[in-house]
C-alpha cells in the first residue's frame, strides 16, 4: 500500500522543493530549560506547534487537489511520519493548531509508541492535511520528501548541526536545522511556499511566540 501510494504520488503529483536554513539555539535552550524543570518535549513537538500554527496562516496549504479542483480543509491535522520495521506509518495528530505543547507531546509519543508496536488503528492514521517527516535523528542534512496523495505538502526536516554563522557582524557558532517543503505546484506556488517555510522559520526562532506556549 505505501509503494502503491507512493508511486501514484510522483507520478500524479508535479512536486517542487523550497529548503530554508532554522537557527534552533534559542528554542533548543528553552527546550533544555522546560526539561530540567520535569516537562521533557521532543524537537518534534515544537516542528509540529510551529507548523500547525502555519498552517492556519496559508490554508492554501492546507488544501488539496484532484487537479480540477482545489478543496480547502476546515481543520489542521498534523501527519507524523514513524519509522518502522518493514516501512513507515503516519499517525495523525488532529486538530493539532488547537493543542498546548504538553498536549501534542503526549499524543505524538503515544502514536509512536503505537506505531511502533503495530497497533495504530486505522483512524489513527486518517484525515490527514499536511505531513512532517524527521530524520533529525539519523545525521541527515536535508532531504526531499514525497508528498502524501489527499495533501498539497510535506515538510522534510533534517538534523540540527552546530554551524559557523554571520550574527550581527560577527562569526558564531549556532545550532542550525534544515527544513524543505515538498509542494504540489497545482496548488501552492513558489512565492507561497517561500512565505510558508520562513513562516514557520519564524516562528521557531521566535521565543515571543514561544513565551505565549509554555
Amino acid at each position: 500500500v505505501i509503494a502503491q501510494r507512493l508511486s501514484q504520488s510522483k507520478q500524479t503529483i508535479p512536486h517542487f522543493y523550497v529548503t530554508v536554513a532554522i537557527d534552533m539555539t534559542d528554542v533548543l535552550a528553552l527546550r533544555k530549560r522546560l526539561k530540567d524543570e520535569g516537562a521533557n518535549y521532543s524537537v518534534n513537538v515544537y516542528i509540529v506547534k510551529a507548523v500547525a500554527a502555519t498552517l492556519k496562516e496559508f490554508p492554501l496549504v492546507n488544501a488539496e487537489t484532484d487537479g480540477k479542483v482545489i478543496r480547502r480543509k476546515s481543520k489542521v491535522n498534523v501527519g507524523v511520519a514513524v519509522s518502522i520495521d518493514n516501512g513507515l506509518v503516519v499517525p495523525v495528530v488532529r486538530n493539532a493548531d488547537r493543542k498546548a505543547l504538553d498536549e501534542l507531546h503526549a499524543e505524538i509519543a503515544e502514536l509512536a509508541d503505537k506505531a511502533r508496536k503495530g497497533k495504530l488503528s486505522p483512524d489513527e492514521m486518517k484525515g490527514g492535511t499536511f505531513t512532517i517527516s524527521n530524520m533529525g535523528m539519523m545525521n541527515v542534512e536535508a532531504f526531499g520528501a514525497i508528498i502524501n496523495p489527499g495533501e498539497a505538502a510535506i515538510l522534510a526536516v533534517g538534523s540540527t548541526v552546530a554551524t559557523p554563522v554571520v550574527k550581527n557582524g560577527e562569526i558564531v557558532i549556532r545550532d542550525i536545522m534544515k527544513v524543505t517543503l515538498s509542494a504540489d505546484h497545482r496548488v501552492v506556488d513558489g512565492s507561497m511556499a517561500a512565505e510558508f517555510t520562513n513562516a514557520i522559520r519564524a516562528k521557531l526562532e521566535d521565543m515571543e511566540f514561544w513565551s505565549r506556549e509554555v
